[in-house]
């Protein structure tokens, strides 16, 4: 009985291996490589030379996002007549209603952007809170129990922390991101001109 098994094989069936591929698909994963880590680049340098300016941006698309859901959200109750009145009185109103946030979210586009950084912080603090007493009420009786209480306890007192000063956090996270997206887009760069030499 002969074996078909191949010796090479691996099990990481999403390696990407140089030798395996074509010269045309090296140059196009050399070039998104390329576009990938210098997007990262720039943001990052943009966010950790313009934090406030680049919120801003962000809160202005989300500003446009809310323009257009809102008018399609006051087209649907308008033109759709298989609805019944009180489907399409709602979705005018609730179209209305966020076309309004839309026009407050791009008039006030630095604020914005600031409110949204405070928010997803405070998210992340409550989700370490929440996630460290449910990591304490889980350890029960394992053996593991010891370490799982000592996450739980980190978990919380972060979580707290990250309440009690939600901006000085929010800082750190802007800065610490900027930092990452700058090393990632690095990498990236060096990795586009690397694969498959």
């Amino acid at each position: 009985m002969s074996s078909t098994e191949n010796p090479e094989f691996t099990a990481d069936i999403f390696a990407l291996d140089p030798q395996k591929l074509a010269g045309k698909a090296i140059k196009g994963l050399r070039v998104a490589f390329a576009i990938s880590g210098a997007a990262a680049l720039i943001l990052g340098i943009v966010l950790l030379l313009w934090p406030t300016k680049t919120l801003a941006v962000v809160a202005v698309f989300l500003g446009i996002n809310f323009l257009i859901a809102g008018a399609v959200r006051v087209g649907l109750g308008v033109f759709s007549h298989g609805l019944s009145a009180g489907l399409r009185i709602l979705d005018v109103f609730l179209g209305l209603l966020i076309l309004v946030a839309g026009v407050i979210t791009l008039r006030n586009a630095a604020a914005t952007g600031e409110a949204l950084l405070i928010f997803t912080v405070i998210f992340i603090g409550m989700g370490w809170i929440i996630e460290g007493i449910i990591a304490i009420a889980e350890a029960g009786k394992a053996s593991t129990r010891t370490w799982a209480i000592v996450f739980g306890v980190l978990s919380v007192l972060a979580g707290i922390v990250v309440l009690v000063v939600p901006v000085w956090t929010a800082q750190w996270l802007l800065l610490v991101t900027a930092i990452m997206l700058i090393l990632l887009g690095i990498v990236g760069l060096v990795r586009a001109f690397t694969f498959g030499k």
